[in-house]
C-alpha cells in the first residue's frame, strides 16, 4: 500500500507540474495518502498554500493509537496533517504535508470519540450532517471557498461515496445512514466549479460489487461532471489528467 502511495505521488506531482488537472480514482480512501502527497509536494514548491476538502461520513483521522479498528483507512488524514505516532515506514520523500487548519471535512457523521478530539485539537474544520441540517450547504461552502480564495490557496477535492445517503449511494462498503442528498452533493460540486479554486480531485470507495445496477457509479460521474462545469445551460467540460491503479491517462 505504501509503494502505491509513493508511485501516486510520484505521478501526480509529474501531472501537476506539467500544468494538467489530475483526477485520481481507487477503491480505499488510504489513496489519498499519495495523492494529497502529490499536492503538497506541488505547492509546497511553488509557494502556494494547499487546501483539502473531504467529502466523508468518515475524518479519517484516526492515528495507531486512537483508532478502535487500526485500519489503516481510517489514517490517512492523520498522516498528511503531520500526527507524529506513525512508524518510519509512512516516512519518505514522497509523503507531503498540509496544514490541518486548511482542512475541512464535510458530511460527518461516523467519527471516534479520540479522533473527535484529535480533529478538535487541530482545527480541522469537521463540518458534520447536524451544521448541515441547521445553516445548509451554500453558507457553509461558501465560509469555506473564501478562506481559500483569500490565501491564494490550491483546493484538492476528496471524494468518498460514502458521504452520499445509502439510498442515492448504496456501492459503497462502509455506509452511514443521513447522508448529502443528492441536491446537496451537486450544489457541494457546482459551487466547487464557480470557485475556480479547485485544482485536483480523488473519487474513492466505490464497491461494484455492492452497488445497485450502477446507481452509485452513475452518481459519482454526474458529481465529477458538475464539479467540471457540466450544468443544465452551459458549455462541456474540457479534458483532464487521470490517475487510475497506477496508469496516467488524459
Amino acid at each position: 500500500m505504501l509503494d502505491s502511495a509513493a508511485r501516486s505521488s510520484d505521478q501526480g506531482l509529474d501531472i501537476l507540474n506539467a500544468g494538467h488537472f489530475p483526477v485520481f480514482s481507487g477503491g480505499d480512501h488510504s489513496i489519498a495518502m499519495g495523492t494529497v502527497s502529490a499536492v503538497a509536494r506541488h505547492c509546497a514548491a511553488s509557494g502556494k498554500p494547499v487546501f483539502v476538502l473531504w467529502i466523508d461520513a468518515h475524518a479519517d483521522f484516526n492515528t495507531p493509537t486512537t483508532s478502535p479498528s487500526g485500519n489503516l483507512h481510517g489514517m490517512p488524514l492523520a498522516l498528511l496533517c503531520g500526527e507524529e505516532e506513525f512508524g518510519a515506514e509512512y516516512r519518505g520523500p514522497w509523503l507531503g504535508r498540509v496544514d490541518p487548519k486548511n482542512v475541512a471535512v464535510i458530511g460527518a457523521r461516523s467519527i471516534d470519540r479520540e479522533e473527535r478530539r484529535l480533529l478538535a485539537a487541530r482545527g480541522v474544520d469537521t463540518i458534520d450532517m447536524r451544521r448541515i441540517d441547521e445553516m445548509g450547504v451554500v453558507a457553509l461552502m461558501r465560509g469555506f471557498l473564501d478562506k481559500v480564495k483569500a490565501a491564494g490557496g490550491h483546493l484538492h477535492v476528496s471524494l468518498d461515496v460514502d458521504a452520499m445517503d445509502p439510498s442515492i449511494a448504496p456501492g459503497g462498503g462502509t455506509l452511514v445512514p443521513g447522508g448529502l442528498s443528492y441536491r446537496e452533493a451537486h450544489l457541494i460540486m457546482e459551487m466547487l466549479h464557480d470557485s475556480g479554486v479547485v485544482g485536483s480531485l480523488d473519487v474513492v470507495e466505490l464497491n461494484p460489487f455492492l452497488d445497485h445496477g450502477g446507481k452509485s457509479a452513475t452518481l459519482l460521474v454526474d458529481l465529477v461532471a458538475s464539479l467540471f462545469g457540466r450544468q443544465i445551460m452551459g458549455e462541456e467540460p474540457g479534458p483532464v489528467a487521470f490517475i487510475t491503479e497506477g496508469e496516467i491517462e488524459v
